[in-house]
């Protein structure tokens, strides 16, 4: 009939919408705040990978992809605790180009988050960035009891606090890899690859996506996560 406002089309909608959010929360660089870009060029340069090796136990190589600073570090911590998840298109290419020193076959497990961890985010970040990256993740682990807040705590104490915390179920045959998000003591690392040993899994070896810089300096020595 003449005289009646068409109704507005699903597609128009959602554009109006998004310009009506983009206005009142305008999208920030994460690494750096610039405006209206997820992760600007400059920013962007520094998530390409450059590979760290070391050793969380005896036996037990880690291979990470970037140092856990400046713009990589605050890149990191938006897409953990921001609820960023669209920050894992940036991240993903890194962590992909250290999944893929790992050997041909191997079964690739992540380190899960307590489940009150995963209420809280809604996501798991760990897991959303090993599909990213290509991978196809198997959840071999599960938490067994809740560990204290890892922050503060120096490399013995976050040891015993990691001790016990992970059980695994029977990993199957070949090399296990244990994807985590950021190395610094190695804590939880061990813990994970201590509970696949003791499923009887025969080779455990990490990858995570970042590295503190201060164990650069001693690789063979580097430690876990710091999540």
């Amino acid at each position: 009939m003449h005289g009646l406002i068409p109704e507005p089309s699903w597609p128009a909608a959602r554009a109006a919408l998004a310009d009506a959010l983009t206005f009142w929360f305008p999208v920030a660089c994460a690494g750096c705040g610039a405006l209206d870009v997820d992760v600007c060029d400059a920013c962007r340069a520094a998530v390409r990978p450059s590979l760290h090796h070391g050793l969380v136990a005896p036996g037990v190589e880690v291979v990470s992809a970037l140092p856990f600073e400046g713009p990589v570090a605050r890149i990191i911590r938006s897409f953990k605790g921001e609820g960023r998840t669209g920050l894992a298109r940036a991240l993903a290419p890194a962590l992909a180009h250290a999944l893929a020193v790992i050997p041909p076959g191997a079964t690739v497990t992540t380190v899960p988050a307590s489940r009150s961890a995963d209420r809280r985010r809604g996501y798991r970040p760990v897991d959303l960035l090993a599909r990213r990256a290509g991978a196809r993740p198997i959840p071999l682990l599960r938490v067994r009891r809740a560990p204290a807040d890892q922050r503060g705590l120096d490399r013995a104490r976050r040891q015993s606090n990691m001790t016990g915390v992970f059980a695994a179920r029977n990993p199957p045959k070949g090399p296990v890899v244990v994807v985590d998000d950021v190395l610094t003591t190695g804590a939880t690392l061990r813990a994970a690859a201590s509970a696949l040993h003791d499923a009887g899994a025969d080779r455990v070896m990490a990858v995570t996506l970042a590295h503190t810089p201060r164990h650069s300096q001693h690789p063979r020595e580097s430690g876990g996560i710091g999540t």
